[in-house]
């Protein structure tokens, strides 16, 4: 027979069982009721009610050779519907397995629908059903929540694979607590006159009620460990419990005694200390890590029994309601956050009484250009902020103390942007690099014609970042235009930073540099080609003194070399070329290579 031991709630964790109280194996199982917490130790390996089996669902047999060592079996009855667990807590150097039946009689227990046999080495301190109560939700000692209805029988067997033990409490949880807090577990199950286990929390008012129909005298007794004891002087139906202890009443009557035992254990309420208040610069996807704030919470107080949640406002706070995520998004602006310091053993007992500011002071957020370009032809830019904001105080490497300033020469200039609230000063810095640039102006536009498609080069001698353009054609950074037809044609060049564009007519048409008119039939006439891509076009030839030799349309043969009928000598001769523009007016072409040679 395994032997169960039942001790306070104070010594769950840290103390060594003090044996007291001995219940009997799965066949007098311990009721459980209502969602008092039992706090529970077991002692010796027992007699194994597997009898010699290798396993049960997950459990395997211990170092006492069998399934069962140091085991503890409990009931309950569900007396609603919804979602239920369990944490069985534990000194972290412990390990202790369990295995959930359905089932209402030990002889048919079937298969655990719930089990765990994973050792402790990475030190728990809770195994159960549901969500470990630390936050740790990839613990591999949680199994999957019940979905339980009304009138299920269950029962729970806790096994220590050790033999080294500290004793355990069974806490209840999951959402069937919210809509039946009282009455989620069946209490009829329960046959004793003093009812089931009382967990309360540190002078709390405590009272055992005995009262009896027919009684002739009470008697009390406590067991703090080493036997029942006769408390002096209490012989009234009821007592007044004022220490944790296993406390038993005699009720002598006319046809006998009728004895019961309960277990009464005071869990102290955390003292939640003072939090001091945080004030902070915020930045883009904010993230204040609460769990920083849980020191200064428990101060002294042990973490391992005490969980600390963080809430919006002080009823969710009294409640244990909504708690915050730890890693909080925190945005820009001031909020209270309540602090709720919670039991691990007893979740009853907390204490929600301190609160603390979390100020998250917007950090200036910079939109002005980092580069800018001042033209030479407006003489300055502003740089800066355009649209500031009144809060925040501004600061040039210059000295200036405006969020914008007009500048004229390039270099290098540095705002600093200031947002002070509440002692904190967030700042944002930025570097604006300015340059100079010079308007364009086009130097010579050379042409190589004489080709069905031409190339157009247009030069200048001004240094900067330039984009030129054919026509109504695409901008592009080379200077060189290709594939140009014969005709009047428009070419631009403008400044990439928006500091000025210019833009020319240009002509191309083809005409040999030389020609010969010696009788071969090669090159006997000099003539222009592309001239009728041109409305109403005139060129003129003139000698080197500026005489006109000779005059021509689009409709002219061209020119043999001759003036008035005589042969001209061999050297260069001049042309111009005029044509209609789209507003009719005559304009001469410019850029064209006005010379040519002539060879005899």
């Amino acid at each position: 027979m395994v032997k169960i031991v039942v001790k306070t709630i104070i010594a769950i964790f840290l103390c060594q069982v003090t044996f007291a109280q001995v219940t009997n194996d799965c066949g007098s199982a311990i009721p459980i009721c209502s969602n008092t917490p039992i706090n529970g130790g077991t002692n010796g390996y027992g007699t194994d009610d597997f009898y010699g089996a290798t396993s049960s669902g997950c459990l395997e047999q211990t170092t006492s050779g069998s399934i069962e060592s140091n085991s503890g079996w409990y009931r309950f009855r569900t007396a609603a519907s919804g979602r239920l667990g369990f944490n069985i807590g534990h000194n972290s150097n412990e390990d202790w397995d369990f295995a959930l039946y359905q089932a209402s009689n030990c002889a048919t227990l079937g298969d655990p629908i719930r089990c765990n046999f994973f050792d402790n080495s990475d030190f728990k301190s809770f195994i159960g059903v549901g969500e470990d109560p630390t936050g740790d939700v990839d613990s591999v000692h949680y199994e999957d929540w019940l979905d339980v209805n009304a009138g299920e029988d269950y029962i729970l067997f806790i096994n220590n694979f050790s033999n080294v033990n500290s004793g355990f409490s069974i806490q209840f949880t999951g959402d069937i607590w919210v809509t039946n807090p009282n009455t989620a577990l069946d209490c009829s199950i329960v046959n004793n006159l003093l009812g089931p286990p009382i967990a309360a929390c540190e002078n709390d008012p405590i009272t055992l009620d005995a009262t009896t129909s027919g009684a002739m005298a009470y008697e009390w007794y406590r067991n703090d460990g080493s036997g029942f004891q006769l408390i002096a002087g209490e012989t009234a139906a009821t007592f007044n419990v004022l220490n944790s202890s296993t406390y038993r009443v005699v009720v002598i009557t006319g046809t006998g005694n009728i004895v019961s035992d309960v277990q009464v254990g005071f869990t102290a309420i955390p003292v939640t200390q003072a939090v001091n208040d945080e004030v902070f610069c915020h930045t883009a996807d904010m993230i204040f890590n609460l769990e920083d704030k849980d020191i200064e919470a428990l101060g002294t107080q042990d973490p391992d029994d005490f969980i600390v949640s963080y809430h919006t406002s002080q009823t969710d706070a009294n409640l244990g309601l909504n708690p915050l995520t730890k890693h909080y998004a925190k945005s820009v602006g001031q909020e209270i956050i309540y602090v709720r310091t919670t039991s691990l053993t007893n979740p009853n007992c907390f204490d929600a009484s301190q609160s603390f500011l979390l100020d998250a002071i917007e950090s200036p957020n910079l939109s002005f250009e980092e580069e800018v370009v001042i033209c030479e032809t407006a003489g300055s830019a502003v740089i800066g902020e355009t649209m500031p904001n009144p809060s925040y105080t501004y600061l040039w490497s210059t000295g200036e103390t405006t969020p914008n300033i007009s500048v004229s020469q390039g270099g290098e200039y540095t705002l600093t942007v200031t947002n002070a609230s509440n002692g904190v000063n967030c700042e944002a810095v930025r570097t604006v690099t300015t340059s100079v640039s010079i308007a364009p102006e086009i130097t010579s536009i050379e042409i190589d014609d004489f080709k069905a498609s031409n190339t157009v080069t247009i030069v200048t001698d001004i240094a900067g970042d330039f984009e030129y353009r054919l026509n109504d054609g695409e901008y592009q950074t080379s200077n060189v235009l290709t594939e140009v037809p014969p005709g009047e044609h428009r070419v631009y060049i403008r400044d990439v930073h928006g500091c000025g564009e210019i833009q020319r007519d240009i002509v191309v048409v083809g005409f040999p540099a030389i020609f010969s008119p010696n009788g071969d039939v090669l090159n006997e006439s000099w003539q222009i080609e592309g001239l009728s891509e041109l409305s109403s076009p005139i060129v003129t030839i003139y000698d080197r003194y500026g005489k006109l030799i000779k005059q021509m349309t689009e409709l002219s043969a061209g020119w043999d070399g001759s003036f008035n009928g005589k042969p001209l000598p061999s050297t260069d001769y001049w042309f111009k070329l005029s044509y209609l523009d789209s507003d009719g007016n005559r304009v001469y072409a410019k850029y064209l290579q006005s010379h040519f040679s002539l060879r005899r």
